[in-house]
């Protein structure tokens, strides 16, 4: 990691619009957690619920793509890529810490905000605010990974990212059986489950099937995108 990449992505990250998007969806779900338990419907049902669907389902890709195409695109697109890769460092290098600020971006605002989202309306009871937390966190990382190679491969990185987060993670992962196997969504909360002892949750994917499948995305969109970087002149162009 290069602690200079590193400042300057945070800033980017940190320091424009982007901050408020990242906030908005935290303060959501956490908004929807006090909602239910002033209302006296926090249960562990409605817990699983709000954590599969909006913390998990929507939250986390959105975030996603976010902070994945946020550390790298907007560089690309106004030209200013151009004097980080003039620099001796080496381009895998710089892939690694963008999606590690991405990930780290990921750890904040989503794995943190699901575990207290999650802790106040049941507590630490069957271990839903943990599991969902982790699932969110090693989730949160696969996205950043396949965000940010999005960011490097194309111009339209928000626009294809939000129909794959949307058409894809939102409709085909929940509603098509065999699509599952193959949903970062669905790989987290396989993640959660297995932490979580709760009788309202359950998931298809086997533990052994997600962890392997969230190792191999992230590492290969990381290794992609520093591969992808080596091919990019000075002029930014391939």
């Amino acid at each position: 990691m290069n602690g200079v990449i590193a400042g300057i992505s945070y800033r980017a990250l940190l320091g424009r619009r982007r901050i408020w998007l990242l906030i908005m969806l935290p303060v959501v779900l956490i908004g929807l957690a006090v909602l239910l338990r002033v209302i006296g419907s926090g249960g562990e049902n409605a817990t699983i619920t709000l954590m599969r669907t909006f913390a998990i389902g929507t939250m986390l890709p959105l975030l996603g793509l976010i902070a994945g195409t946020g550390v790298i695109a907007p560089e690309i697109d106004d030209g200013t890529i151009i004097h980080l890769l003039a620099k001796p460092i080496s381009r895998p290098v710089i892939a690694q810490t963008k999606f590690l600020v991405a990930a780290s971006i990921l750890a904040l605002f989503a794995a943190v905000p699901t575990f207290v989202a999650a802790y106040l309306l049941i507590g630490l009871e069957s271990g839903v605010a943990s599991g969902f937390a982790v699932g969110a966190l090693v989730g949160g990382i696969a996205y950043a990974a396949v965000f940010m190679l999005l960011g490097v491969l194309t111009r339209h990185a928000v626009t294809i990212g939000i129909v794959y987060a949307l058409v894809w993670e939102g409709v085909v992962g929940n509603f098509v059986p065999g699509a599952r196997r193959f949903s970062i969504q669905q790989w987290a909360q396989s993640i959660a489950d297995q932490l979580s002892s709760s009788p309202f949750f359950s998931t298809e994917i086997t533990l052994g099937f997600a962890v392997p499948a969230l190792l191999i995305v992230t590492v290969g969109a990381v290794v992609w995108a520093g591969q992808r970087l080596r091919s990019f002149s000075l002029t930014g162009d391939e």
